[in-house]
């Protein structure tokens, strides 16, 4: 009930965020998802022995997404800097230890797996539309439904057991039929530059991003020992626990429309 309650509340904000607020406005709320995401993060890194300095990994990620989100802004100029500011961090933070090459590599990794994803969730917006960004979310969480209640009723196989012991194959089967028809039926409306074929094989990308996405984050939870990654939604883990799909699968979207539109 935890679960379905939080859903109700969330679902309509999100949505209504996606229409109604303006690109500033989205860039500021991604950023608030970014830094709880981040915080989540270097706590999954510390739990698995590798410290990671908050406040640098936030800005370092943050700088990025607002570059890749805003357009016009010299995003190679932006990475440059955070690299270099990045590295400086870590060599003002920390004395000489073994977990210092980790730490390093930790503090820069937020960039790639938050900031670029999360800023590209905004460019897919203000470039191709509410539809093109409301499509990509609808399609994961109609997918993970779909492999949840598929899985439930005819999972056998275990799809990833060391990592992720409840998602089946026959679950995964389950959400990408249901992700491939929903693309091609919106699709139609929402991106009509594309064909069938190729509404199909974007609908079938996603699915399969997403459950790539999931898994990563199982790998990183397990990897620390935990369930959630926090407690900050009532019945539904942590920011990332439910990110985790849309971080591989928006930059996928977002390289499969510059491509192929």
């Amino acid at each position: 009930m935890t679960r379905i309650l939080s859903a109700i509340v969330l679902i309509p904000v999100v949505l209504c965020a996606i229409w109604f607020v303006p690109h500033w406005g989205l860039v500021l709320l991604v950023e608030a998802v970014l830094a709880a995401a981040v915080i989540e993060y270097a706590a999954l890194a510390e739990k698995s022995g590798v410290p990671v300095p908050r406040v640098a990994t936030i800005v370092a990620a943050a700088v990025v997404c607002a570059a890749i989100a805003w357009p016009g802004v010299p995003l190679d100029l932006i990475l440059v800097a955070v690299l270099l500011a990045g590295s400086v961090s870590v060599l003002a933070a920390y004395q000489p230890a073994a977990h210092v090459p980790a730490t390093a590599a930790a503090t820069l990794f937020p960039v790639l797996y938050l900031g670029v994803p999360l800023g590209a969730l905004v460019a897919l917006r203000g470039a191709y539309g509410r539809e093109a960004l409301l499509l990509v979310l609808l399609v994961i969480w109609i997918s993970d439904t779909a492999q949840f209640y598929t899985g439930t009723l005819l999972g056998k196989h275990r799809l990833s057991p060391t990592i992720s012991p409840k998602k089946s194959v026959e679950g995964a089967i389950g959400g990408f039929v249901a992700g491939i028809t929903l693309t091609i039926v919106l699709g139609r409306l929402w991106l009509p530059q594309f064909d069938l074929f190729r509404l199909a094989i974007l609908g079938a990308v996603l699915v399969a991003l997403g459950i790539t996405g999931d898994l990563f984050e199982s790998l990183l939870k397990r990897s620390a020992n935990i369930k959630d990654s926090s407690g900050l939604i009532p019945g539904h883990g942590g920011v990332l626990d439910r990110i985790d799909a849309l971080l591989f699968a928006v930059p996928g979207f977002y390289l499969f429309v510059r491509l192929l539109a």
